[in-house]
């Protein structure tokens, strides 16, 4: 695959987490979100666990601080769904704060809770020591068809062409005195989408007859060589390994 550019996911760094294989890191978090998704929703402690596995993988990895619960708001819209549940949900009710909420859904917003933020926590993680050109090549590895990933390469590479292409238009307009303010200038808008696919389209017939007249054949050239050695995969386990056993105390204390 062709050269990538620097994505605002990721953040670099030499740790041991970074030179991983991506193909590692990519089913060590799988295995891991499995095994919590597996994990009994009452045993708490297994879920502090856990997070302390993924603290230790973002201490390892050297990641800021401050980075993992500012990105971690993506799951708003499922933390407010989780807050709703026991308000909404049937069952036997309880009081909390002198408020009668339903203790199963209590129980399952907890489990939203917990298993989506550790979850979030962990993809965080991945995107934050893992390049996304990097990351598909793990998964073009991991024996995905060339054309999903060839088509997930060119998305990656030209979203941001095509948003810098309508931030350019969103200028044109506003030097031009346009500025939305209801309705009606919705037919404006509709045009200037209009305008961005054509010219989007049109990118990508000249981008596909440069790339034909320079020998494309259906398979993109591999400018790195991503394969993983069996140390790596060891040190890539060690995270889904410690979850699993974490997982299967705590269905034995069951």
């Amino acid at each position: 695959m062709g050269a990538g550019h620097a994505h605002r996911l990721y953040v670099p760094g030499t740790s041991v987490v970074h030179r991983l294989p991506p193909q590692c890191k990519l089913v060590a978090v799988l295995a891991f979100v499995i095994a919590v998704v597996a994990t009994p929703r009452e045993r708490m402690w297994a879920f502090a666990v856990y997070a302390v596995l993924l603290a230790a993988v973002a201490a390892v990895s050297r990641v800021p601080a401050g980075l993992v619960p500012r990105r971690v708001v993506i799951e708003v819209p499922f933390v407010a769904f989780a807050f709703l549940l026991p308000f909404v949900a049937s069952g036997e009710k309880v009081a909390v704060l002198g408020v009668q909420v339903s203790q199963s859904g209590l129980w399952g917003a907890w489990n939203i809770l917990a298993k989506g933020t550790l979850g979030v926590v962990a993809s965080i993680l991945l995107a934050a020591t893992t390049e996304p050109r990097m990351l598909l090549l793990g998964v073009e590895r991991l024996r995905m068809p060339q054309l999903i990933t060839q088509i997930a390469t060119f998305m990656l590479r030209y979203a941001d062409v095509v948003t810098a292409e309508l931030r350019r238009m969103k200028v044109a307009r506003a030097s031009r005195g346009f500025e939305p303010r209801d309705l009606r200038d919705a037919g404006v808008l509709a045009r200037s989408v209009g305008a961005l696919f054509l010219r989007s389209y049109e990118r990508g017939e000249r981008v596909h007859l440069a790339m034909l007249s320079r020998g494309y054949d259906g398979r993109m050239p591999v400018m790195h060589d991503v394969g993983a050695t069996a140390a790596q995969w060891s040190m890539a386990a060690a995270l889904p390994a410690a979850a699993t056993v974490v997982a299967a105390a705590a269905w034995i204390a069951a």
